[in-house]
């Protein structure tokens, strides 16, 4: 009787199933299914990054070689233009680097695509635990690369450049982002918490932006040198350099004077 009871409720189940189906069209497909690893590593499709040398592109270049994923890297060696013009006629309406065709779709975001790569096929790598208190505080600084200290630095570095300021502003300003993170790496050792973590990969480019145009003093951030330092020498950020910025930094932007950085009263 128990087995029957059983039995008949799969059918129902299954029949709700079908039914669900039939109405709105939706099924997950039994191949990709049964392609996923007990991991829970979805099968990968090709994967190919436009490139632009020593821009947030880089990132997708080194997560996959971080994780030894197969990827297509797409750029002109020393063109800009030409690498542009790439991006341009695979992505018109979005012409950004990274762009990242994936399977048949045409991605942009270097974030999103990296949450959906680690999400898809990374295994657990490269974050931490779910229950881990450095979980929270992974995806803050995935986020808090763009939305704070990125566009922060970005705008600073754009008005700076029209006229320099007699003074910093009393809100938050491009230093006071960049002190943000420094307090944070003086009680861990990265922005993953205990373990590196692809918090440490987005991190990199606004932390670069900021030191090597001098709208902040590189000198002020012991921790953050120090994390630089760890981050340059794993083996991936090497090859992801041999790959992707085989001749040094490709059409830098002009940094600003060597005392913008730092406080003036007038």
């Amino acid at each position: 009787m128990k087995q029957l009871f059983v039995t008949n409720t799969k059918r129902f189940l299954l029949a709700i199933a079908l039914s669900v189906t039939a109405v709105f069209g939706v099924a997950t497909p039994s191949a990709q299914v049964e392609a996923q690893s007990p991991a829970g590593v979805l099968p990968m499709p090709e994967i190919t990054i436009y490139h632009l040398e020593g821009r947030r592109s880089e990132r997708l270049v080194w997560l996959m070689e971080e994780l030894g994923l197969p990827y297509t890297l797409n750029f002109t060696r020393g063109d800009l233009a030409a690498s542009m013009a790439a991006i341009r006629a695979i992505n018109p309406a979005m012409p950004v680097a990274p762009t990242v065709t994936y399977g048949d779709q045409v991605l942009v975001e270097s974030g999103a695509i990296i949450e959906m790569i680690l999400a898809r096929h990374g295994g657990g790598r490269l974050v931490p635990p779910l229950a881990s208190p450095d979980f929270a505080t992974h995806l803050l600084w995935i986020h808090y690369s763009e939305g704070s200290l990125a566009s922060r630095a970005i705008a600073d570095y754009r008005v700076w450049q029209i006229q320099p300021p007699q003074q910093r502003s009393p809100l938050v300003d491009s230093e006071g982002v960049v002190q943000f993170a420094e307090n944070f790496l003086a009680d861990n050792p990265w922005f993953g918490g205990a373990e590196f973590s692809a918090a440490d990969i987005m991190m990199l480019f606004p932390i670069n932006f900021a030191m090597n145009l001098n709208i902040v003093n590189k000198a002020q951030f012991p921790h953050i040198n120090a994390w630089i330092s760890k981050i340059e020498a794993r083996p991936a950020y090497q090859a992801m350099l041999a790959k992707a910025r085989p001749d040094g930094m490709v059409g830098s932007l002009p940094a600003l004077p060597a005392n913008a950085s730092r406080a003036v009263t007038p």
